[in-house]
């Protein structure tokens, strides 16, 4: 019998003994009235009479299953109404589409899908590389709770009100919209930028200073604008970002009359100069429709910003901050460094004191020189033949691991020495003048060596 689309079946007999449902994982009757209803808008929806022992299993979480699907439907669980909508699973995506196109690529047979290298939505239409930015930094590692890492309080206010000024809407004030961070060698202004970044919960978008240079003309400046919209993008799903430029004294300046000043570097410095004059109309090669974006300060390291184009740096564009770590900002970075050794703080002053005029950089060498003797002993337990099987390819829980040795001040300070000679050997030994003066070879001493090699 029919009316309206609604058939009543018999009931039906299970062909199994024991129905064990997800459902509380009960045993239901072998006979169950089962009702289909057929409608054109409604694919299909099956309601069964069970033992009211076994309505008192059913939990909300097994009710909500992708199985009903029309209009919202209603059922009552543990005393509490559950409303599913007839677009579930269609009003929500938090699935990757390239990447699930790509993974259910061969999961039918090959009849039914195109071949290789064909249009359609058989195939991917992008790659990951396509539209995951290469440049979005993760700082999960980073920890800011206080064990291990000391922030500089002067670089943390410099970047903070930086950042700060660029989100707000200040009447009537031109705030520059990059902040160029330089300084000496080795001082820890991109160790020091992502502790922040990771502290004000921003999401940075990182450029290197090998990217500011290319074989193909206007690649590095197109990029520039690029890396910018995706941190532009990060602003607009409600995120702190920022575009972080590393070493870019590096890659856009001149450093002498012996730097070739490409094309490539004329356009980088003046795509800047552009972004800096209007941050929020920021478009790519071929695009020419007006479209505002959120505005993104842009933050950048380096040694020396005199060698940039002088129109870039200048105070409209560019806040500059000098980063000259004071001897409290260093001994502070240093007790991080050796903080997991043990050593005291007393110690560590005492080390910062002997080497005053080195960079921050130089600790933490310094750290790793000392595990030199603890890896030598490994080489020899070993030996040479064999130290390869444990240092490549290891499984999980046959890593080499060993003791930390013991670090004191009399041990840190005679390492630190060998590392200095090491340093003035460099500046003091300079085979490329005698090499360029002229052949230095075997003399009446028999030896290749230079004087100032000698001692």
């Amino acid at each position: 019998m029919s009316f309206f689309g609604l058939r009543r079946h018999a009931p039906l007999t299970a062909l199994w003994e024991k129905t064990t449902d997800g459902m509380g994982g009960k045993n239901y009757p072998k006979e169950q009235n089962i009702y289909l209803f057929l409608n054109t808008n409604v694919s299909l929806t099956a309601r069964a009479s069970l033992s009211s022992e076994s309505i008192k299993q059913v939990n909300t979480r097994s009710l909500a299953g992708k199985n009903f699907i029309g209009s919202k439907v209603s059922s009552v669980t543990n005393g509490s109404k559950v409303q599913m909508s007839r677009w579930k699973g269609m009003d929500e995506d938090i699935s990757d589409d390239q990447q699930d196109i790509a993974r259910g690529r061969d999961m039918v047979d090959s009849k039914f899908q195109g071949g290789y290298g064909m249009g359609g939505t058989h195939n991917a239409v992008m790659s990951s590389t396509d539209y995951i930015s290469a440049g979005q930094k993760n700082l999960d590692n980073f920890s800011t709770d206080g064990n291990n890492y000391y922030i500089s309080p002067s670089f943390l206010d410099k970047t903070a009100v930086h950042v700060a000024k660029n989100f707000m809407n200040l009447p009537k004030i031109k705030v520059p919209l990059i902040l160029g961070v330089w300084g000496g060698k080795g001082q820890g202004k991109t160790f020091q930028s992502n502790l922040i970044f990771q502290k004000l919960g921003i999401s940075p978008i990182v450029m290197s200073a090998g990217e500011l240079e290319s074989g193909n003309a206007g690649e590095p400046a197109k990029l520039v604008r690029q890396r910018y919209r995706e941190a532009s993008d990060i602003v607009k799903k409600g995120k702190l970002s920022t575009l972080f430029i590393n070493d870019l004294d590096a890659g856009a300046g001149r450093m002498g009359g012996t730097t070739q000043y490409t094309v490539n570097n004329q356009m980088v410095n003046a795509t800047l100069m552009n972004i800096a004059d209007n941050p929020t109309n920021v478009q790519l090669p071929g695009q020419y429709e007006v479209v505002e974006i959120p505005r993104v300060p842009i933050i950048a390291t380096g040694n020396d910003f005199s060698t940039l184009y002088a129109p870039l740096v200048r105070d409209g564009r560019m806040e500059k901050f000098y980063w000259a770590p004071t001897f409290e900002d260093r001994v502070g970075i240093a007790n991080g460094i050796f903080m997991a050794d043990g050593v005291s703080e007393d110690d560590v002053r005492c080390l910062v004191e002997a080497f005053d005029g080195q960079s921050i950089d130089f600790f933490g060498a310094l750290r790793a020189r000392v595990y030199d003797d603890k890896v030598r002993e490994f080489i020899q337990e070993m030996g040479l033949e064999n130290i390869g099987k444990k240092l490549v390819n290891v499984r999980k829980g046959e890593e080499v691991t060993f003791e930390p040795p013991a670090m004191s001040l009399e041990i840190l300070l005679e390492y630190g020495k060998s590392l200095e000679n090491e340093q003035e050997n460099v500046k003091r030994v300079q085979l490329a003048d005698a090499y360029l003066d002229g052949a230095v070879l075997a003399g009446s001493d028999e030896t290749s060596n230079t004087a100032m090699s000698l001692n």
